[in-house]
């Protein structure tokens, strides 16, 4: 089966099926696993070049209505005839979990699927069993947009991703899944940590001196505390199971001395007989 993914988040759904090999083609946003690097690239994730997905001739292309605008890939692929299916579009992580069941199914690799759901879901049984551990839950804001300044809300993973870590998402008092806000409005909530995950910006290109420059950003916990962390936003801000090493990452920041260390390039589903 000739496979092409045009979002990140389904290259890497692709990558833990064990399909990598199929891929014939990926957005220009799919930046994992590695050995992508060398795929053609179709575009943006919102300006797929169709003429090229055409040309490829996939068996299956994996799409995603997981940001405004994707509509127009869909509607494209219809109009070309072009075999398709649309992984949903998750606000949970249990609801990330079961994507693999869908592309597994769209793949002919739903006993692998079923398999990884499983350790997959053993995976956050095992921390929210550590989270009950944590006496007193530290309080994090999670900024993905600059300007206007972005965070999520209660209906977002990353709300989920805090509690687990044995944290707070200081903005999960709104009820959206993504919440616009402004500086004042952080300060005034002072949060423990301050997490910088700005979508589509790789972390060494995110200059923490945004952030400092910022009014009175140096009277607050975090920064007097040295609680600033440039997080990778790969890890936080895409619909597939790499979340679980973000989960792993935040939680071994807050409560190091409860959860498990996190290790660089260490993933618990792809490696065999690792545990926690």
């Amino acid at each position: 089966m000739k496979l092409i993914s045009i979002c990140p988040s389904n290259t890497e759904l692709v990558a833990y099926l064990g399909l990598t090999s199929t891929l014939i083609g990926v957005d220009d946003f799919s930046d994992w696993p590695e050995d992508i690097q060398g795929l053609p690239r179709l575009g943006p994730d919102l300006k797929i070049d169709m003429d090229k997905v055409e040309e490829l001739q996939p068996d299956l292309v994996l799409a995603s209505l997981s940001v405004p605008g994707m509509e127009r890939n869909i509607e494209e692929l219809k109009k070309r005839n072009i075999p398709f299916v649309i992984v949903p579009n998750p606000k949970t992580l249990s609801e990330v979990g079961e994507s693999l069941l869908v592309v597994g199914e769209a793949t002919n690799t739903i006993e692998r699927a079923k398999l990884l759901f499983e350790k997959y879901n053993q995976l956050l049984d095992t921390y929210h069993s550590l989270s009950k551990k944590v006496e007193k839950p530290k309080t994090i804001y999670w900024e993905w947009w600059a300007k206007p300044i972005f965070t999520p809300g209660a209906t977002n993973w990353l709300t989920e991703i805090s509690e687990l870590a044995g944290g707070k998402n200081v903005f999960q008092d709104k009820t959206q899944a993504s919440v616009q806000t402004d500086w004042e409005e952080v300060k005034r909530r002072n949060p423990d940590i301050i997490c910088i995950i700005w979508v589509g910006v790789q972390t060494e290109k995110v200059n923490p001196k945004v952030i400092l420059k910022r009014p009175d950003s140096r009277q607050m916990d975090a920064i007097k505390n040295n609680q600033l962390y440039i997080l990778e936003e790969s890890l936080f801000c895409r619909p597939s199971p790499r979340l679980l090493l973000g989960l792993n990452k935040i939680a071994c920041i807050l409560h190091p001395s409860i959860f498990p260390p996190f290790v660089e390039n260490h993933d618990s589903l792809l490696e065999e007989g690792c545990k926690l």
